[in-house]
């Protein structure tokens, strides 16, 4: 392989092959070479039946996201500079603690569905017809909120929690990082339902503090101290009887 090439291992399979595996390619080397810039390149180039999915190509829809060399990222916004190991070698996977559809796209249905079972859907009790709700964006509340409330659902963080993948049915940093936010929100009326959702053997008390996925957010949130914020108010709510 010349100097001016790129070796790149690429995962192929999908849901029902249980022989998926590792194929190689060697792709030019570019500058300002993004690893998405490679996946194109192999699909448009050398494999049209590779499958991935992007869309924005900017970093605003977190649809991109792959593993590069074992790290969930987004692959739009990872220079492959940046990115190679010692060998040289550019390894790109699908995202960890998802179902697989095919090669590097995965099913993100689990994941959005716990989302919903975290009751991250905003509830208010007024109409369309009512006035606009007024929130002061200096109190604690709305602070707390501001802190998580970025978050585009790349499901970077949750590929990279350990404890999803030693426990399936974790909720996971994104939907309990969503309820949040919401918890924090003085408009929604579903609080006392929400906290229940993630007061379960699913929930927040299940987070080891491992900080995984404050540590690859893309958008730099911190939904380690999201979940930590949800102990402390479910313990509140329970000493209180609201449980």
């Amino acid at each position: 392989m010349g100097k001016d090439e790129l070796k790149v291992r690429i995962w192929r399979g999908g849901a029902a092959d249980a022989d998926g595996r590792f194929v190689e390619y060697a792709v030019p080397r570019q500058d300002s070479q993004t690893v998405l810039d490679v996946v194109t390149h192999v699909q448009r180039m050398l494999d049209p039946t590779l499958s991935y999915r992007y869309a924005c190509r900017v970093g605003m829809c977190g649809s991109c996201a792959m593993s590069v060399n074992g790290q969930a990222r987004w692959t739009c916004r990872t220079h492959v500079s940046k990115v190679l190991g010692v060998d040289g070698v550019l390894e790109i996977a699908p995202l960890a603690n998802l179902p697989v559809v095919k090669d590097l796209a995965t099913d993100m249905s689990g994941f959005f569905d716990k989302w919903a079972a975290a009751r991250g859907q905003f509830q208010g009790a007024q109409s369309r017809h009512d006035d606009f709700a007024r929130v002061q964006p200096d109190t604690p509340q709305r602070k707390a909120a501001d802190a998580g409330i970025e978050c585009i659902g790349c499901a970077v963080c949750y590929a990279s929690c350990d404890v999803v993948q030693w426990r399936a049915e974790f909720l996971g940093p994104a939907a309990m990082n969503r309820a949040w936010t919401l918890v924090n929100d003085v408009r929604d009326t579903a609080q006392q339902e929400r906290l229940r959702a993630v007061a379960g053997d699913a929930g927040c008390h299940s987070c080891h503090t491992q900080g995984s996925c404050t540590e690859r957010c893309p958008k730099g949130l911190a939904p380690t101290l999201a979940i930590a914020g949800l102990k402390r108010t479910v313990a509140r709510a329970a000493v209180k009887g609201k449980l």
